[in-house]
């Protein structure tokens, strides 16, 4: 979760620049420049106009015309994938397994006020410049599996502003998901295997998924997927059919969007007054899917886990155990939000999906699919 210091020239180095104990910028004429093959970065003293010029990757700017202002920024991950679930086969016979919940996707944020993901304090202010390209990417939400596989899900992408990322969140665990815990990297760790454990989610991103402890010989619900906010709730696995999947860990509030903003837009889960990103999903045999966005699991027998909605970086819901077998949800895509003053206007490159609102003071620009570059003036 790295950031742009406004003040590193490290962001200028390229080509045409030679660093020792203090900056030494290669010189040229206004001729020599135009002749160069230049990478957005190189900086250079043009002697002609006897200016620090920077090359913005399809014009050459002055350095005195990089303005700096700060942004707060939303980054959310796509969620995991759940499990799916079915009664085993061959000497699994008769053993009934419940698919575990998808992680959340990784939240990071700077907003003032508000928390960043795995209830951490906000990351750092993030300042840009002017005439200068950044990378946005939103991240998508892994698929869950298809009924009578008892496999684990996929887990989601990541998404990315500058050099800011949400990990994609982890997969909910199946019979056959080849380990036994998490399936995947990510802020919130999908459900484990019986018996097992599951890793923390990232620091600074989300919690862990929950696991279940086997008290039985034939009954295994897998635990539910972390969330950004909470952790994934355990199971309790026995020999009765109704012992209830966990639920899937809460997600966390933003204060970036308003809660009709966030409906306007289709992007978070509104609960109240508040907007939540990235719950976890819930556990087949009816796991509540947490709040934000997240799946909920199958109901026994047979039932398939509920896919995360879109734009909220929820996880999927496991699948429940039967005859059959119940399909598991798939995650939630991931979402990119961006507040920053309103005397700045922001050009959206090919490739985004994006909206700009006014919000007093500022702009709001909610970046739902795809990937490419924005720059500001």
């Amino acid at each position: 979760m790295s950031t742009l210091e406004t003040n590193s020239i490290a962001k200028y180095s390229g080509n045409n620049v030679a660093i020792d104990d203090s900056l030494n910028l290669k010189s040229y004429t206004t001729t020599q420049r135009d002749a160069l093959t230049s990478a957005a970065g190189d900086l250079i003293y043009n002697s002609t106009d006897s200016k620090v010029q920077v090359y913005n990757g399809s014009s050459w700017e002055d350095l005195g015309g990089l303005a700096a202002f700060s942004i707060e920024y939303v980054i959310q991950a796509g969620g995991g994938g759940g499990g799916s679930g079915r009664i085993g086969t061959g000497s699994y016979s008769g053993e009934k397994y419940n698919g575990g919940g998808g992680g959340a996707g990784g939240y990071n944020a700077n907003v003032v006020g508000d928390n960043s993901g795995g209830i951490s304090n906000a990351e750092n202010p993030f300042g840009l410049f002017t005439g200068y390209n950044y990378t946005v990417t939103v991240g998508a939400g892994g698929s869950g599996r298809t009924a009578g596989t008892e496999a684990r899900g996929y887990a989601g992408t990541n998404s990315i502003f500058g050099d800011n990322l949400a990990t994609g969140g982890g997969a909910g665990s199946g019979r056959n998901g080849g380990g036994s815990v998490d399936g995947g990297c990510g802020g919130g760790v999908g459900g484990g295997i019986y018996g097992g454990s599951v890793n923390d989610g990232i620091t600074g991103e989300g919690k862990g998924g929950g696991y279940s402890v086997k008290t039985g010989s034939n009954n295994y619900t897998f635990g539910a997927g972390g969330g950004t906010g909470g952790d994934g709730g355990n199971t309790n696995s026995n020999d009765t059919d109704n012992n209830p999947g966990g639920n899937g860990g809460v997600g966390t509030v933003s204060t970036i969007i308003t809660t009709s903003e966030a409906t306007t837009a289709s992007v978070g889960e509104v609960d109240g007054s508040n907007v939540y990103f990235g719950g976890g999903g819930g556990a087949g045999n009816s796991g509540t899917g947490g709040l934000g966005g997240a799946g909920n699991g199958g109901s026994y027998s047979n039932g398939a886990g509920s896919n995360a909605t879109a734009n909220t970086g929820g996880g999927g819901g496991g699948g429940a155990g039967g005859s059959t077998g119940g399909a598991s949800g798939n995650g939630g895509s991931g979402v990119v939000i961006l507040r920053y003053p309103n005397t700045n206007t922001i050009t959206v490159g090919a490739g985004l999906t994006s909206s700009t609102i006014t919000q007093g003071s500022n702009k709001v620009t909610i970046f739902t699919a795809g990937t490419g570059t924005v720059s500001f003036a």
